[in-house]
Order: structure tokens, then C-alpha cells, then sequence
């Protein structure tokens, strides 16, 4: 039988994500909304809402229109936050990219998602503009000074007001985030506006407390870092300091200097948290909520997390791309704490747990597939409706490709993975497209690739190779290296006789997972 979210329902306004976030902004506007960590720089609450709008009058003026897609390519910076918002108000649609993609990586990104606009900065521009060539990309924005790209704060400079488009929030997109779902290669999620205020609305519910300090390393490229943070703080008005790229202990410096209260981490960061000696050298006292997600954190290591950091809580969630991406929360007003469940579903969710052999629902006390369905669960994808058959199905429900299973008091607990999604760090990375290399080099005839267990990672990309000819595992581990950004990297080699596969020719990675268990 299905099961439903403890919580009371959501109303879900209807309404652009840009005017629920900045109505009534009051005595908040004056207040600091984004800091760049390194430089200090900075924007109130109306400087960038006011920002915004001069983007989106400039965007239309450039051509920008309903529907047009602009791509980010970039590291965390408060410009950021600007440009998602002003797209938007024009109507358009942002897609983000990882900045360390590769120049065919960026190629192809731009190519499925029809971008016509591009925002980035002067040290990615070369790889962007390489990129651009072979797309119909029609103008590249630069944040900061470089030739061969028009200066966003050209955009933020010109007076001006966001175009008059008609939003209607339950069908138009406003953001395409790349995820590879279950299985496959990155496709992009379709999320609506409607989508992405449903998940400010419940997230609320179990974590909102108003205004905060947060500290924001999570890739804003990616739906945890993009949604999750920087727009969920801005909702509820705090103040978000940004880090273009990782490093824990600048990561620790900014925390003491900033007083921060609130940090969202993936588990390799709160591995770092509990066994780092540098830890004790900074002041982390003003640290309220550590909330973990992206990739299950494990039960001692998020209690040994709080017992360190004294006075601070440690809870995870978790979500998906395609859910823009709440699913479930470990709430803060709990009295009782389970370090390893996820949660009990968000409101307005209700889920169904799956048996993966029979297709029925799985006996009570027994684990299945997750399946969510609820506001917050994406369009489809964009221009891949095979794909979206696959994953969201008949009735709404969305597979979560994830084994759960639910507790008396209807806490999930992820279990094992049904879907072939690696987690490395919290970021995805695709067996089948790392494949599509590996067998792409001349002395490689076959291949498959899964995830192993890791330590500081989570999981890590093994590869299992048949050779054609002479090849060792560092050339292999080299060879892939320069064709994929660096979280996608193989880290391990193994040379097989053969790779197993079903009678269809499909890839038993199955197999090949319990035959890494029963080694370990």
C-alpha cells in the first residue's frame, strides 16, 4: 500500500520561483544576501533582486525570449544567484554545467539542451569557446573582463525593468539540471517553476528556521548546491557565503570568520569534520546544523560528527535531480534521533516501496524500490521521452532507483542502490558513459565500470577491462582521465577474460558488485 508523508499538505502557490522568493522582501531587504568568501564581495536582498531584473530587461533585449535556454558554466560566485534569477524572469530557462567538464563535455551539454546564450568566466572561456563552435550558441557572457565575451556586469548595469512574460508555473520550465537518472547518460531534468516552490514549501516544513548564516561549497551546478542552499536561504532570508572551490580548511577559516550556522556537506566532508586534526584550529562553535545528503551517511559517523562538534546538530535527507530535490528529511524538531534513516517523506509525498522481482508492492518490514510521487516530482526529460517512460511512470509515480525500506514510525531507510548511478563525493557519475571511453581506446575490447566502496569518497569508479592488446592500468587510468572531468575519473583497474552479460547483450553489473562483496 502506498504511504504518505506525516506532514500536513502544502498549498502550492501559483506563482514564478523569482516572485516567491522576493515578494515582500520588507525590512530583509537591506540585509546581506550573498558574500563571495575569498574577496568579501557582496550583495543586499533588493540589490539582487533589483540585479535580477535589470539581467532579465538586458537578456530581452539580446533575444532572449520564453523558453530559451541560457547555460552556466562556472564555480560558485554571488553573480550566480543573479543570473538564475534574472534568466528566469525572462522567461527563459537556466541549465547549469559543471565547471571542470571537459571541452566535449561542454559540448555536448550545450548541443542536447539547444542553448542559445552562455554566462561563464575568463579562466573557463577558452574550453567555452572551443565548446561553442561546433553549437548554436549566439552569445557568451563573461563574469568579469576577457575578448570575445560581453561583460555580465553590462548586464546588471543597465537600467531597466524584467520583460512582461506570462509564467504559467505548472508547465513552464525554469531550470534543466543534467542527471542520469537510473541509468544512462546525463539527460536534462525538466523542472518547472511549480516544481522547484513545491520544494521550497517542503522544505520549510522540516528545516526552516529562519534567517541563518550558510556557508555554500556545494556546486551550485548541482541540484543540492543550486536549490537546496542558495535558493532555500534566500527564501528564508539568510545570508549565504560562497566558496568558488573546495578546501576544507579554507572551508573551516570562513566558518570561524563568517560565525556560520548552517552547512550543508556531502559525507566525505563529515568524514573530514570527525578525523581532521585541523579541525580543533578554528572556531566552529557558531556551527548550528550540519545537513547532510547526496550519498548515505553512515550511522557512527554522523553521531561521532555531532559528539565533536559539540552543540551542533547532524541530520541527512534525501533527493533526487528529478525531485528537485526533496524526498525525505531527518527533521529538527524530533526528539528522538536516527542517525541512519533519511527521514519520514516530506509533505504533500506520498511513496510506494517495490518489490524489483515481481513488480509488487513489497510486504511490510520487507525492502523494495522507492517510488515518490508529489508536487515536486520533475516534467520529464527534455527531449528523451524513452527515458522519461522509463523513470516516471504511470499514475506520476517517479522510480527512485534506490532500495529502502520504512520503519513503524515511517522512517525510510536507504539501503542498497537499484540504479547504476556511482556516487563519488556526492556527484554522479555514469557507468555507461565512462564505458563509452574505455572501449573507445584501441587496445580495449570490452569494459564495464562500477562503484566500489571508498573511504573518503563514498564510492569510486572501478573498471573491469577486456584487452585486446598490450595496455597497462595506468595507461587505462590516464587514458580516461583526459577525456572526463576529474570526479569521473577511474580510480581502479581490473583485467578480465570476459564481461558478464544477459542474453540481450546487457552489462550484468550486478554481478560484478557481488563479486567485489564477497572479495571484501
Amino acid at each position: 500500500m502506498p504511504f504518505r508523508s506525516p506532514y500536513p499538505d502544502i498549498s502550492v502557490p501559483d506563482v514564478s520561483l523569482p516572485d516567491f522568493i522576493f515578494s515582500n522582501l520588507g525590512e530583509a531587504a537591506g540585509r546581506t544576501a550573498l558574500i563571495d568568501g575569498p574577496t568579501g564581495r557582496s550583495y543586499t536582498y533588493a540589490q539582487v533582486d533589483l540585479l535580477s531584473r535589470r539581467v532579465a530587461g538586458a537578456l530581452a533585449k539580446r533575444g532572449l525570449g520564453k523558453g530559451d535556454k541560457l547555460a552556466i558554466l562556472s564555480p560558485n560566485v554571488p553573480e550566480y544567484a543573479i543570473a538564475v534569477h534574472g534568466v528566469m524572469r525572462a522567461g527563459g530557462i537556466v541549465t547549469t554545467m559543471n565547471p571542470l567538464y571537459t571541452e566535449s563535455e561542454v559540448e555536448h551539454q550545450l548541443r542536447d539542451s539547444e542553448a542559445r546564450f552562455l554566462l561563464t568566466v575568463p579562466q573557463l572561456l577558452d574550453k567555452a569557446a572551443a565548446a561553442v563552435r561546433r553549437c548554436n550558441v549566439e552569445r557568451i557572457f563573461v563574469l568579469g573582463e576577457a575578448e570575445g565575451a560581453e561583460p555580465f556586469a553590462q548586464l546588471m548595469g543597465e537600467p531597466g525593468e524584467a520583460p512582461a512574460v506570462e509564467i504559467h508555473p505548472a508547465e513552464d520550465v525554469a531550470a534543466m539540471l543534467y542527471s542520469s537518472g537510473t541509468t544512462g547518460l546525463p539527460k536534462g531534468v525538466m523542472l518547472t517553476h511549480r516544481n522547484l516552490v513545491a520544494a521550497l514549501l517542503q522544505a520549510d516544513k522540516l528545516f526552516g528556521e529562519g534567517p541563518a548564516r550558510s556557508l555554500l561549497f556545494l556546486p551550485m551546478f548541482h541540484i543540492f548546491g543550486f536549490h537546496a542552499v542558495m535558493n532555500f536561504d534566500l527564501l528564508n532570508r539568510g545570508t549565504i557565503v560562497t566558496m568558488p572551490r573546495f578546501d576544507f580548511e579554507q572551508m573551516l577559516a570562513l566558518v570561524a570568520q563568517h560565525r556560520i550556522e548552517r552547512m550543508c556537506v556531502v559525507p566525505p566532508v563529515v568524514l573530514a569534520l570527525v578525523k581532521s586534526p585541523v579541525v580543533e584550529q578554528y572556531d566552529t562553535s557558531s556551527l548550528r546544523l550540519v545537513f547532510s545528503g547526496a550519498a548515505p551517511l553512515d550511522e557512527a559517523l554522523a553521531a561521532a560528527c555531532e559528539q565533536r562538534l559539540k552543540g551542533c546538530l547532524v541530520r541527512q535527507g534525501y533527493g533526487l535531480t528529478e525531485t528537485s530535490p526533496p524526498v525525505c528529511g531527518h527533521p529538527l524538531t524530533t526528539d528522538r534521533v536516527r542517525y541512519g534513516s533519511v527521514g519520514p517523506l516530506v509533505p504533500s509525498t506520498e511513496g510506494r516501496l517495490v518489490n524489483l522481482e515481481t513488480g509488487d508492492e513489497a510486504a511490510p518490514g520487507e525492502t523494495g524500490e522507492l517510488w515518490v510521487r508529489g508536487p515536486q516530482v520533475m516534467k520529464g526529460y527534455y527531449r528523451n521521452p524513452e527515458a522519461t517512460r522509463d523513470m516516471l511512470l504511470e499514475g506520476g509515480w517517479l522510480r527512485t532507483g534506490d532500495i529502502a525500506r520504512l520503519d513503524e514510525a515511517g522512517w525510510l531507510y536507504i539501503v542498497d542502490r537499484a540504479k547504476e548511478l556511482i556516487k563519488y563525493k556526492g556527484l554522479q557519475v555514469a557507468p555507461a558513459e565512462l564505458e563509452a571511453v574505455l572501449v573507445s581506446h584501441p587496445m580495449v575490447a570490452d569494459a564495464a565500470v562500477i562503484g566500489v566502496p571508498d573511504e573518503e569518497a563514498g564510492e569510486a569508479p572501478k573498471a573491469f577491462v577486456v584487452a585486446k592488446g598490450p595496455v597497462t592500468a595506468d595507461e587505462i587510468l590516464q587514458f580516461v582521465a583526459s577525456q572526463v572531468a576529474p570526479y569521473k575519473k577511474v580510480r581502479y583497474v581490473e583485467f578480465v577474460d570476459a564481461i558478464p552479460k544477459s542474453p540481450s547483450g546487457k552489462i550484468l553489473r550486478r554481478v560484478l558488485r557481488e563479486r567485489e562483496r564477497a572479495r571484501s
